[in-house]
């Protein structure tokens, strides 16, 4: 009986040891929730002077889990792209403008150029049911469906308003209050753009305004667009940000990286403006390094200069500034968007068409632009370059990919 005993003992030990191990290699190989990063990426490469405050919880984070038979977004990602062609490969890192308006006039480039997104632009207070049947006629022309961008942060900047759409405190009135404040302000304004079909809104702005410059500083402080003077207390307010839109199942894109806080003019009517603070290290990073570890699905560059960190060219064509300080030294691995290239007075030195292209070679993935008719020279220069330069046509498929892939996080590709 005491040997019989013994035997049982041993074999439920070794069921509980078998037990263990299968869920160890469970969790381990368990996908990641839509708002965690890849395990090697930002919070093992920031730099200590740069660190920031764990991301805020998401109450939908595990609900909107991918589950573990689903395709993952590279996966997903890679065969869609398998099946473009090159011109098509050039339509997905291009995102154009459309007036929220009329957004159906651009139907005819959606469909000949394979657009990975439109931009809704200016200003409207039309009805949710009018601006989903637009933005679903739009998609309806799209070869890959489209992403689907506004401004909507709030205060002076928000291209909905009216009886759908209330009007939202600015960004320095929500940092000034509760957390609980402005996570309810922005899963109530992701809820109503996910309703019409909205994908992405380019927000939250992660610059910080020191308190002295305050309005003086015209393209943020001058429209209260920052959180806060405090780059601690504006990196948590990021982080709430886009946990509780992304948690609504509307993407967010960081800007303006790496930093619009501490310059003194406004890049889409001056055509230089210089950042001369702003360093690899900076405390004023924290914000964006808060957003990229609470899973932003976007970064945004800005169209400054930053001459300590690379003073040859605006940020948007800068590979010190977005390859080796965004994609490696902060590890982030996600999409890389421009501010626009079209109408912006900072990059009027260069023809269209180049415009994109620099803004790729540097490492970016989608290109804006508000002018609908910069998508033709656009892509016709994407092509043109691919077929000179077999790396600048890797780093375009390298792009297109990252825009698919954010595709995917917003649930609009099937694989």
């Amino acid at each position: 009986m005491t040997s019989r005993v013994r035997w049982l003992s041993a074999g439920i030990v070794l069921l509980i040891v078998i037990a263990g191990v299968v869920i160890r290699r469970a969790v381990a190989d368990a996908p990641d929730a839509p708002g965690a990063l890849p395990a090697a990426s930002a919070a093992q490469q920031i730099p200590p002077s740069v660190s920031a405050p764990p991301p805020a919880p998401s109450a939908s984070a595990s609900s909107s889990a991918p589950s573990a038979s689903a395709p993952s977004p590279q996966r997903c990602a890679d065969t869609v792209l398998a099946g473009l062609s090159l011109a098509e490969r050039a339509g997905q890192v291009l995102m154009i403008g459309t007036p929220v308006g009329s957004p159906r006039e651009l139907g005819g480039v959606v469909a000949s150029h394979d657009l990975g997104g439109v931009f809704l632009a200016g200003r409207s207070s039309r009805s949710a049911a009018g601006l989903r049947a637009d933005i679903a006629a739009l998609q309806r022309r799209a070869g890959t469906p489209l992403l689907v961008a506004l401004d909507q942060e709030g205060g002076s900047v928000q291209t909905l308003k009216g009886r759908d759409f209330p009007l939202i405190p600015s960004a320095q009135r929500l940092g000034a209050g509760a957390p609980a404040k402005l996570r309810g302000t922005v899963r109530d304004t992701a809820q109503r753009l996910a309703g019409i079909g909205v994908t992405v809104n380019l927000a939250p702005v992660a610059d910080t305004v020191p308190a002295k410059l305050g309005e003086g500083n015209p393209p943020i402080g001058g429209f209260h667009r920052q959180y806060g003077s405090d780059p601690d207390a504006v990196a948590g307010d990021v982080a709430t940000v886009v946990s509780a839109s992304q948690g609504a199942r509307v993407l967010t894109i960081l800007k303006h990286f790496p930093g619009l806080g501490r310059v003194r003019a406004n890049t889409d009517t001056t055509a230089r403006v210089v950042d001369n603070t702003t360093t690899v290290d900076d405390p004023y990073l924290k914000p964006f390094v808060a957003g990229i570890k609470a899973g932003s699905a976007g970064v945004m560059i800005s169209s400054a200069t930053y001459p300590k960190i690379d003073g040859s060219s605006i940020a948007a064509f800068s590979k010190p500034i977005v390859t080796t300080l965004l994609r490696e030294r902060l590890g982030y691995t996600g999409l890389v968007m421009s501010d626009d290239l079209g109408a912006a007075a900072s990059a009027s030195a260069l023809p269209t068409g180049e415009r994109a292209v620099r803004f790729v070679a540097a490492g970016g993935d989608l290109v804006l632009s508000i002018r609908p008719q910069d998508a033709v020279p656009m892509a016709a220069s994407l092509i043109a370059a691919a077929r000179e330069s077999p790396p600048f046509a890797a780093r375009l498929t390298d792009a297109a990919r990252h825009v698919l892939q954010a595709k995917d996080r917003a649930g609009l590709l099937t694989c």
